[in-house]
Order: structure tokens, then sequence, then C-alpha cells
């Protein structure tokens, strides 16, 4: 029996609940349009075609033409119009930066993320919304979680001042990081630091294999530039040859204290954590909180 003889079959019974379904739908999408701002229209027809999926909150106006939508420990993306929905990842590749990691770094800093979709994934196991078999069907993969540093000083007064690249606000607090050029938390901090009024003392090391560009970047003309622009993925030629045994030095202290990741984030007091940071915990960690 085809669809529609089965439909014809159920009698008038079904088509008026069918009807007051659409009658429904059609005034909750009106009610809709007649609200003030795009987070409340939307959060309105969410509540439309995703009954099951609490959120917690939405943000129309950090990516043009999507919204943000927060559901507990869930991030997705709808249009303005709450008819396609998007779970993945988004980059500005503008800026070069992965939007939804820095979003969910943000909502769990000791996480690291390897796929926005496959986190997503994680949380919903076992869960009853209606993104859940959406996020599992995305492709992706998630590192596990890490936890928090255990809180320790380090010394720095045994480097020379020789392999530092120092950029930022010269007045501002000093903040040294242990970076290495080919990391994407590397990157994804430098972003943050960019904004915060600090002066960043950068030291890089070859955890994945990155000493040539950091020879380059080291031996450039306007070092802040070039560190700019390795991170940006651009090309950093290769100018006259400088003394890079700053660098080695560099490398040497890693090894003796063990610093086998990237970033390492030194306070001017000595206290250390690892990995990358949102801006309200570093600037939480800078004027002395726990790290």
């Amino acid at each position: 029996m085809f669809a529609i003889d089965r439909l014809r079959a159920l009698g008038r019974p079904s088509r008026l609940v069918l009807t007051t379904l659409l009658g429904l739908s059609v005034a909750g999408i009106a009610l809709a349009a007649d609200t003030n701002s795009p987070e409340d229209r939307v959060r309105l027809l969410l509540k439309t075609r995703l009954p099951k999926t609490p959120v917690t909150a939405i943000d129309c106006g950090k990516i043009s033409g999507l919204c943000e939508i927060t559901a507990g420990a869930n991030l997705f993306y709808v249009d303005t119009g709450a008819r396609f929905l998007v779970i993945g990842r988004v980059y500005d590749m503008q800026t070069r930066q992965d939007i939804t990691a820095a979003r969910l770094l943000e909502m769990n800093p000791d996480m690291l993320v390897g796929a926005a979709a496959k986190a997503n994934a994680a949380a919903n196991a076992g869960g009853e919304d209606d993104t859940s078999q959406l996020a599992a069907a995305t492709p992706g993969r998630v590192e596990k979680p890490v936890r928090p540093a255990t809180p320790q000083k380090l010394s720095l007064a045994e480097l020379p001042r020789d392999g530092a690249i120092v950029w930022g606000n010269p007045s501002g607090q000093t903040i040294t990081v242990f970076t290495d050029f080919r990391c994407g938390y590397c990157r994804a901090l430098t972003s943050v630091l960019k904004d915060m009024n600090v002066r960043v003392v950068e030291r890089p090391i070859s955890v994945l294999g990155s000493r040539d560009v950091a020879d380059r970047v080291y031996c450039a003309r306007n070092r802040e530039a070039a560190l700019h622009a390795a991170y940006a993925g651009e090309e950093i030629k290769a100018g006259p040859s400088c003394n890079t045994s700053g660098l080695d030095a560099n490398e040497a202290f890693a090894h003796r204290h063990g610093l086998s990741g990237t970033p390492v984030i030194v306070r001017g007091d000595g206290a250390v954590i690892e990995g990358y940071r949102p801006r309200a915990f570093l600037e939480n960690w800078l004027k002395g909180g726990q790290s």
C-alpha cells in the first residue's frame, strides 16, 4: 500500500491531528517572527523544531549568517531562520582561528579538542536530545581530556636573554610562553594574548619539528611580525643567518625541566600552567589566581 493510501485509510481523526500540529507549528513560527532579537526568534523556533534539546545560550552576532547554540556541553549552529542545523567546526579564514574549538575550550578549559563535532558526540552519548544522532554521524576525533597541571614553579633565571621573541605591550605584565610554531593551541593562545594588555616573552621550542621555522622567525628583521606571520601559516622567507644559540638554550631548558608539550605558560612569579587557556582564565590567573 502506498503511503498516500495509508494516510487516507487513517481517516478524519489523523487528518485533524495533522492539521492541529501544522497550526501549532505555523503559530510558533509566526510568534518567533514578532520577537525583537534574532536570539529570541531562534530560541522560539528551536522549541518547536528541537523540543528535546535544552538550549542554554544563543549568540547570533559572532558569525555572520549563523547563530551559535550552546546546549549544556554541546555546541552547534543554525541559520537565523533556524531551518538548517550545522554540527561541525567553523574556521575564520581571515584570522585563521578555529572558532568552534576556541569556544569549546572556553566552555571547558581542561579539554583539548581535536574536533568539535566529535566532542559533541561524546557529550551526547546516552542522551535523548534531538542532535545526538546527527553529532554521532559527524566525522572527527577528540583527544582525551587533559587534567589540570599540578601547580609548580619554574625559575627562568638560567635562561639567557637571547632566544626570546618579545612582543605585546612593553609596559604590561610579563608572561613567558614556550611555544611551537606548528602547535595549533599555541596559535590560539597567541590570538588571545594579542588582545590582552600583556608583555609576551615567547621562547620557541621544537616539539613538532618546527626548528627551521623558529630559525627564520628569530633571524627576521621584525621578529614580532614574523612570529604572527608564522602562526598565520604564511611563508617566512629565509633571510641572513644569525646567532640562534638562544633557541638552543630554550631547547635544552625545556629538556631539563620536562617541557615536552606546548604551550607552557609561566607567570612572573614562576607559576606554571600547561596548555591553552581562554582569556578570562588567564586574566584571573595573572592576578594571582590559582593555576
